[in-house]
């Protein structure tokens, strides 16, 4: 097996841990850890986290006013010692620990916090730094007093405390805001408060992160608190499957992403740890684009929802691991309800239902109406697991009841344009992790992710296709005060959702991770992206 990097480099780095005579279980000091990515980063603004490279990268290298915790999703206190609400979730007030600073010396106090939150929730044109999706109805920041801050939203708010624990509400430090967004590309430029910094990187290839010794804030309730155990970790970009497995399984990585499932059992017959950390969030979808005539009828949409057998995709080619879909999110997310009567795979109600919207099987055994045959195209989603074997095997499954999908590569330079044309993509991957009910409006709110192309969201293509109802139910859910409504109108929303088969749900996505059975204390926050904060390397 041939690796993309040099063994002395990554032997030389292992054999760095140093020898440990302490108890098996006993954290200790120093070593590197070396991490393979499946995907190079592409911007570390916080709010551009979600794509889990960046996440990665951002977990380590940033605090967050709060933290939740992954078992019970309960806010705890982090860089925000205590906080306040009012009534109507309107008006947020938070105490800041005394003490922080980012690693560039400067403080992060009530006025740099008010400065990120500015940012997040107002965006800054100039500057091409985007509004956060986690963030609604935000007006402005009040600074009262060094450590205290008060923010101010248009409209209830009731997502914004649990936003703020969330990656995409990582603090950095007041130079890190002034530059545009194409320079955050860049990790080295990315100034933090978190437990490692960026020390090095080889763009595209490599970052190195050195563990920072003043560090002294971690989450208030986790065990682990002063500098991190490890003296740095190396993230080494490596996109084959087989070459991250092979370099883990020979002792030559100590951590990776992205195991996929028929890798699973090699690794845990050798005695490596296999750790499946849950998305709790919108599951591993095929979402359509209505305003693209082939899919604009309902019962089109129905039918390829009834044609897709989603248990036989879990089957065939993933691990217990990657439960079923039944629902549009996950069984763990807040707000889920079990929608699986609307998800039947039943084919002959397929056909019956494109007979019915008037596609007749041609010759070639595709259907066609008015001359145009129903064909369609979606583009591979590289972050997704295997999904260009998902793909191929719906479009198997569709070819049953006469449409035709094809599958393009995901690293087509056209690709990302395509995706804004619902003429030239009718169809599109959608999968977004949050553990709060406003995970639904991220992914399918037009002024957020647009899965569905909306007029007047993220594509300029769009001539046609607008559904005020649905945004008003994802709206609704952003500003209602009321914990139980809340939940129930996340409940009314995805059942919006599949009665317009907007979205074929196919399985609940975790992030799947491999460590080597000497490398102890590795976490995972709630919506599985990894943290090295209290990980060590244990003696061999």
């Amino acid at each position: 097996m041939r690796f993309p990097f040099r063994i002395p480099l990554l032997a030389a780095l292992i054999a760095a841990a140093p020898l440990l005579s302490q108890a098996a279980q006993t954290p200790v000091k120093g070593g590197t850890l070396i991490y393979l990515e499946q995907q190079a980063h592409t911007n570390l603004y916080p709010p551009a986290g979600g794509f889990y490279p960046n996440g990665g990268i951002l977990n380590q290298i940033t605090d967050k006013l709060t933290w939740q915790n992954p078992k019970t999703l309960e806010v705890e206190p982090w860089i925000a010692e205590s906080w306040s609400s009012n009534a109507d979730k309107t008006e947020y007030t938070f105490k800041i620990r005394p003490g922080v600073t980012f690693s560039d010396g400067t403080p992060l106090d009530a006025a740099a916090v008010a400065k990120n939150f500015d940012t997040y929730g107002l965006g800054n044109k100039a500057q091409r730094l985007p509004v956060s999706e986690v963030i609604n109805n935000y007006d402005h920041s009040e600074v009262i007093d060094a450590h205290t801050v008060k923010f101010y939203f248009k409209k209830p708010s009731p997502g914004f405390l649990q936003g703020t624990a969330t990656i995409g509400s990582g603090l950095v430090s007041l130079s890190t805001l002034q530059r545009s967004f194409d320079s955050l590309g860049d990790a080295r430029h990315i100034i933090g408060s978190g437990p490692f910094v960026v020390s090095d990187e080889k763009l595209g290839r490599e970052v190195t992160l050195t563990a920072r010794k003043d560090y002294r804030w971690g989450p208030k309730n986790i065990t682990q608190q002063g500098p991190a155990n490890l003296d740095g970790i190396k993230i080494i970009v490596t996109p084959e499957d087989s070459v991250r497995i092979g370099a883990l399984l020979a002792g030559q990585a100590g951590f990776i992403r992205q195991v996929q499932a028929y890798d699973e059992k090699q690794a845990t017959d050798q005695g490596f740890t296999i750790y499946a950390a849950p998305t709790r969030g919108v599951n591993d979808s095929l979402s359509f684009r209505p305003d693209n005539p082939l899919v604009a009828d309902l019962r089109v949409r129905q039918a390829l929802l009834h044609a897709t057998n989603a248990k036989q995709v879990v089957e065939t080619l993933f691990s217990r691991n990657y439960p079923q879909a039944t629902s549009v999110i996950a069984a763990s997310a807040a707000g889920y309800v079990n929608l699986s009567d609307k998800l039947a795979f039943d084919p002959a109600k397929a056909n019956q239902l494109l007979d019915e919207a008037g596609w007749k099987t041609g010759a070639d055994g595709v259907r066609a109406k008015e001359g145009q045959r129903l064909a369609l195209t979606v583009y591979e989603s590289l972050p997704q697991p295997q999904n260009k074997e998902v793909l191929q095997l719906v479009a198997q499954q569709w070819k049953q009841v006469g449409v035709a999908l094809s599958v393009k590569a995901g690293d087509a330079g056209s690709r990302t344009l395509d995706n804004l044309d619902p003429l030239k993509t009718p169809l599109t991957v959608s999968e977004v992790g949050r553990a709060d009910p406003d995970v639904v409006k991220s992914m399918f709110f037009p002024a957020n992710r647009d899965a569905l192309l909306q007029k007047g969201g993220s594509s300029d293509k769009v001539k046609n296709f607008r559904d005020d109802q649905l945004n008003d139910k994802l709206t609704a859910i952003s500003a209602e005060v009321d914990p139980q409504k809340r939940l129930q109108l996340t409940g009314d929303a995805q059942r919006y959702l599949l009665d317009n088969a907007y979205v074929i749900p196919i399985f609940e996505e975790p992030q799947v991770f491999a460590g080597a059975p000497s490398v102890k204390g590795v976490a995972f926050e709630a919506v599985g992206r990894p943290s090295f904060y209290g990980a060590w390397i244990e003696k061999e």
